[in-house]
């Protein structure tokens, strides 16, 4: 699997990871977890950010890469 590949694959289960925290943010009662989650949605939106300026930066490296 090529580093390209491993990112784009973390970068499709952060994602997944952050529509489960909007779930549970959504579904939470007390207030202090509501904050939690959405911190947690916070940091995993930077992450995400991050990743995704990687992989364009990966694909203008090796233009193999595009769309895999």
């Amino acid at each position: 699997m090529t580093v390209a590949s491993q990112v784009k694959k973390t970068l499709a289960t952060l994602k997944g990871n952050q529509g489960t925290l909007r779930l549970y943010a959504l579904q939470a009662r007390d207030e202090e977890t509501k904050m939690a989650y959405n911190e947690a949605l916070e940091c995993t939106g930077t992450i995400i950010s991050d990743l995704q300026k990687r992989v364009q930066i990966l694909e203008n490296q090796e233009p193999q890469y595009k769309g895999n």
